[in-house]
């Protein structure tokens, strides 16, 4: 892996680093999607400090270099991310048109109770 493939991983991690603290301190993160950043922004810092795991990996599993192996594996882990975001707002897009209706019905029985009274 060549020094600006490295270069270019710790240079992500910093800025995606320094998104992550601002979101944390303005407190707009879950605790949990803060550590998935912070593990991912970890990772990218053992990778760019030790290129010899990625080198021995790609070996392994047969990558013909290993910058195919790091790209690979971080496009696959945002991919599980974004897989993982999509059911998470899908779920919480299915609790909204609960608590939609339930106001609905509330509101109706409420108007219904006024005017009979």
């Amino acid at each position: 892996m060549n020094i600006s493939l490295r270069l270019f991983l710790a240079v992500s991690a910093l800025i995606v680093l320094y998104f992550v603290v601002r979101k944390i301190k303005k407190s707009r993160f879950e605790a949990a999607d803060a550590l998935f950043w912070l593990f991912f922004i970890f990772a990218l810092v053992v990778l760019a400090l030790f290129p010899q795991i990625s080198y021995g990996l790609s070996g392994v599993l047969g990558f013909e270099s290993p910058s195919n192996f790091v790209f690979l594996c971080v496009i696959g882990i945002l991919i599980m991310r974004v897989f993982s975001l999509t059911a998470k707002t899908s779920l919480m897009r299915m609790k909204l048109d609960s608590l939609i209706q339930e106001i609905a019905l509330l509101r109706a029985q409420a108007k219904d109770e006024n005017d009979q009274g």
